[in-house]
């Protein structure tokens, strides 16, 4: 009773502070142990999961409301984020029925009919650093967890095809801009950076070739120190240049493709 009344009061907020069938969905990705990753989250009393997502405030842009409802889901600022997609399709529903979604959510009916009205859903994705991130349920979740891309299970609403629009977009953008810095750690090796576009790329790249691509950007800075542990030679230590990366960013210069 006290959770009904509880989500009662949080939907009289919602239509009094936010603006009415229009809001935002996050593909938030992080790279973690060779795996390309999504954060999701899974909703109260059962085992169905969704992408993390927010209203816009009425007096709030909507880049605003992006970052602050990636920031109440990973604890991160300064995030890579763009948009790349709106929904609009009038039955957004890819692996369940409307009524399936309806009972999966367990919700009383006319909170239900109140709370998954239409909406027009613009769609964002995210680069963040695995290990810095903080995964944080909302009201209506209670666990927030990643997956790998390739073990992500069905997913309420159309929730999978955004994350596949998403990874496509992403794959795109690795020919024209940069991809790392807000995914790799503060240092990291050449071996690493090959790895996170071959995992996103989902393909195999050549070594010297990649590593005479990545150089030639002038976006790394080799430091005299090298990864410790291995057992064969260990590789330098490189770190972005965070001034000419952003610049590379701007430029959008051709890159791995």
């Amino acid at each position: 009773m006290e959770y009904q009344k509880a989500l009662r009061q949080l939907i009289e907020e919602f239509k009094t502070n936010f603006m009415p069938s229009v809001s935002l969905d996050l593909a938030i990705f992080g790279f973690h142990d060779g795996q390309l990753k999504v954060l999701l989250l899974r909703w109260k009393g059962t085992d169905d999961w969704c992408l993390p997502g927010g209203r816009i405030r009425h007096e709030e842009n909507l880049e605003v409301a992006a970052y602050r409802s990636l920031q109440q889901r990973t604890g991160l600022r300064e995030i890579f984020l763009q948009q790349f997609h709106t929904f609009g399709d009038v039955m957004r529903y890819t692996n369940f029925s409307k009524q399936e979604t309806m009972a999966k959510l367990g919700l009383p009916e006319d909170i239900t009919e109140e709370l998954v009205s239409r909406d027009v859903s613009v769609g964002y994705y995210a680069l963040v650093e695995f290990a810095n991130a903080v995964p944080t349920p909302d009201f209506f979740t209670e666990e927030c967890r990643w997956w790998d891309i390739d073990q992500i299970p069905p997913l309420l609403f159309d929730h999978n095809d955004m994350i596949k629009l998403a990874l496509k977009t992403l794959r795109r953008q690795l020919s024209y801009q940069p991809i790392g810095y807000n995914l790799l750690p503060d240092k990291f090796t050449m071996p690493d950076i090959q790895q996170l576009y071959e995992t996103i790329l989902g393909q195999t790249l050549d070594r010297r070739n990649f590593q005479k691509r990545m150089l030639g950007y002038n976006i790394l800075e080799r430091l005299e120190e090298r990864k410790t542990g291995g057992a064969h030679k260990a590789p330098y230590l490189y770190r972005f240049d965070k001034e000419k990366y952003e610049k590379a960013l701007a430029e959008e210069i051709l890159f791995v493709g």
